[in-house]
């Protein structure tokens, strides 16, 4: 078919204006190699936003290698030449982008992967990274003295990665602030179970392997991704109020502590629906297993991690955080104490419903059993610095600035304004001043001398 004069000089026209677009578009530069938060200043990677993980992974518990295959679907933000992915030790032996094989180089735990071409502003792309090796868990004072991430058992592995132990085991943007939605599967030797995140959505042997996969629709960071493997007693159902459960116990803590995981699980659960908002994700549940180098517990999305059954208020403790540190995620790492501080007043709740203690009494208790000249005082909880981020001050005087502020607004305000949060940064990010600016609105009342007082400055605050 011709085209006339008018269409030629038409096509044209829109042919230069393209050009022009093109050439004035920024330059392609390579994305940061950190988020810049002052923790962790390369946790995270800047230049893209992670969209899904596909986490393929085999382990043999005998040798401890690690073996896997990660997909990661991204967003570019700006014109990329390159972009950053966290790994930590472990061996690369291909990189793909869209398919295509692609250039890439470490420096420590930083793999910078330069595509063939250009990832322009907006597209969306991904990448796959095939790897393998032993993981190692990592120490130092974060957590207590203790090892976290990749951890091996007497049966399996036992995972558990917060703040920065989740590129030890697949590569990522390993920041809570790039949250993204999981497949995981994972291969085991048969006779084990493999637990991770979300929904279970098939499970098959072949041969001498047992293939899962399990998918987590609802963002997650990537501290609270799991691939626990081990012998477990398996518990399924739905709670009282509905929400499908899965109850995972290693069958030589099945009687320990005399605490009904399952029940207790599935009540925790309904009942902070109902104080806290909606629960927020496809399953509930626990993993119990048998590791006591580990000495804690996390709030692994959608089912908690125990290293042991200690008692019913770490459960609570831990079902908590599905809202506060799951669901609403940290910005950055200094706002632990929205995580923290909130599952342990979760825990004043607890006793207050079950009728053995108020959360004004619990404060009392609290605040009385230590003197002013403690160091506990001396930590500012705002912003308590890298290696004393887990510190009690952050859980302990954090439940006691809410319940300060519960005190101070009265219930009405109080028992609004957390389901409010919760639902306006639903599978989001936020940090203290978000959460101070929320108080304020709904209880029509300046705060910024109660969380001046109880937050950012160091001392015990007068009653």
């Amino acid at each position: 078919m011709a085209l006339s004069r008018s269409a030629r000089l038409g096509a044209l026209a829109t042919a230069a204006a393209s050009f022009l677009l093109i050439a004035a578009s920024p330059a392609p530069t390579p994305g940061a190699p950190g988020i810049g938060d002052s923790y962790f200043p390369r946790l995270g990677n800047g230049g893209y936003d992670a969209r899904h993980y596909d986490l393929d992974i085999a382990y043999a518990p005998g040798t401890g290698r690690l073996d896997g295959r990660t997909t990661l679907r991204a967003r570019a933000a700006q014109n990329l030449s390159s972009f950053d992915l966290d790994l930590q030790r472990l061996e690369i032996s291909r990189v793909e982008v869209d398919g295509s094989g692609a250039r890439f180089t470490r420096d420590g735990d930083e793999v910078t992967v330069t595509p063939r071409h250009t990832l322009r502003q907006g597209r969306e792309f991904t990448v796959s990274v095939t790897y393998g090796g032993v993981p190692e868990p990592l120490g130092g004072p974060i957590i207590f003295g203790s090892e976290y991430g990749w951890m091996k058992t007497a049966d399996g592995v036992f995972v558990a990665c917060e703040p920065n132990a989740a590129s030890t085991w697949f590569p990522s943007s390993d920041h809570p602030s790039d949250k993204a939605t999981y497949d995981i599967r994972i291969k085991a030797p048969k006779g084990l179970t493999a637990v991770s995140n979300g929904r279970l959505v098939s499970t098959r042997d072949r041969g001498g392997s047992t293939y899962t996969h399990w998918r987590e629709s609802r963002p997650m960071a990537t501290y609270l991704a799991t691939a626990t493997i081990g012998r477990f007693d398996v518990r399924t159902g739905r709670t009282p109020g509905g929400t499908p459960i899965y109850v995972a116990v290693d069958p030589v803590l099945k009687n320990g502590n005399g605490v009904d995981v399952y029940g207790v699980t599935a009540a925790a659960t309904d009942y902070w629906s109902e104080v806290f908002g909606p629960y927020p994700f496809e399953e509930t549940g626990a993993i119990v297993d048998d590791m006591p180098e580990a000495g804690f517990s996390l709030e692994v999305q959608s089912k908690p991690a125990y290293s042991a059954v200690r008692n019913e208020s770490t459960i609570v403790h831990e079902l908590a955080h599905q809202w506060f540190g799951d669901s609403v995620s940290v910005a950055r790492w200094k706002d632990i104490w929205l995580n923290e501080g909130f599952a342990t007043y979760a825990q004043w709740l607890w006793a207050e419903h079950q009728g053995t203690r108020s959360a004004h009494d619990s404060f009392r208790a609290a605040y009385d059993a230590r003197p002013a000249d403690s160091s506990f005082w001396q930590i500012k909880v705002a912003d308590p610095q890298r290696d004393t981020m887990f510190a009690s001050p952050v859980y302990q005087r954090g439940a006691m600035t809410l319940q300060v502020l519960r005190e101070r607004i009265g219930d009405r305000a109080f028992f609004a304004l957390l389901p409010a949060w919760t639902r306006l940064h639903r599978y989001g990010n936020a940090d203290t001043a978000d959460f101070v600016r929320l108080a304020e609105r709904i209880s029509g009342q300046r705060l910024d001398d109660l969380f001046g007082a109880w937050l950012y400055t160091t001392g015990k605050p007068a009653l």
